[in-house]
């Protein structure tokens, strides 16, 4: 009974999910998501905004819109394996993003979006990932119903920062420097010392032909990591490149 849910809504259901021999493979009493985020597999996506509250239904998924091609290690699914999932809805109700929610809610969304970007990107799908990345980052810069405690705040930050290099590593994947180098000087706009964004922003500079700039990101990095093998490397390139040729 009741209305099936609207796009951009929050539903709570319980799933069973097992394989063709009868294994079970997934079972969680209350898994939370918004269909359309990328947060469960498309047989979730797909099937649940076709129920109603308190509805059971089985979904037998093909491995497309199961786990893929490739399996998963967690849960212990095999390469190109079907799934039959049995799906109570438990619960519609509107999505969190608008909303204002604790800092500690949204450091949950926020980790929770962005941990199904790693497992997107680990699969290869760089489109998911950076989707998964995107929402991550609204949950975090979403409304909140008080100022956080300093602790709350440092997280926030430091989440923040972990998205915008992720967000950076995909844009790279899909072949897009120029989002890719936003990224990155979004990251140091928050953490002018994040080692990972200047590493990455000195060699988008350097693809760029733009060495000057690129040079001072990269002695920065350096400063922080002097150890870094692949600095001393992008360095040492940069200058042979700009060393004048030697005259016969």
């Amino acid at each position: 009974g009741g209305p099936r849910p609207l796009p951009g809504q929050e539903v709570s259901v319980k799933v069973l999910g097992a394989l063709e021999d009868g294994g079970l493979v997934e079972r969680d009493p209350r898994l939370i998501f918004v269909p359309g985020h990328g947060d469960v597999v498309q047989a979730l996506e797909l099937g649940v905004p076709t129920m109603q509250p308190g509805e059971v239904s089985f979904f037998l998924a093909a491995f497309p819109y199961a786990y893929g091609r490739p399996g998963s290690r967690e849960p212990d699914v095999p390469p190109e394996a079907p799934l039959l999932f049995e799906v109570t809805l438990l619960e519609v109700r509107d999505g969190p993003d608008p909303q204002p929610l604790p800092p500690a809610v949204r450091l949950r969304l926020g980790s929770q979006r962005r941990e199904r970007g790693n497992f997107h990107f680990a699969r290869g799908d760089f489109a998911a990932a950076l989707r998964s990345y995107r929402l991550s980052l609204r949950a975090l810069d979403g409304p909140i119903t008080a100022p956080p405690g300093p602790e709350e705040e440092e997280e926030l930050r430091e989440q923040r920062v972990k998205c915008l290099n992720n967000c950076a590593a995909a844009e790279l994947k899909l072949g897009r420097a120029e989002e890719a180098l936003a990224a990155c000087e979004a990251a140091l706009r928050i953490s002018p010392d994040n080692g990972r964004a200047l590493l990455r922003r000195g060699q988008l500079l350097a693809e760029q032909g733009r060495d000057a700039e690129a040079v001072l990101v990269l002695r920065r990095a350096l400063e922080l990591d002097p150890a870094s093998k692949v600095i001393h490397t992008e360095l040492s390139r940069l200058a042979k490149r700009q060393s004048p040729p030697s005259s016969t």
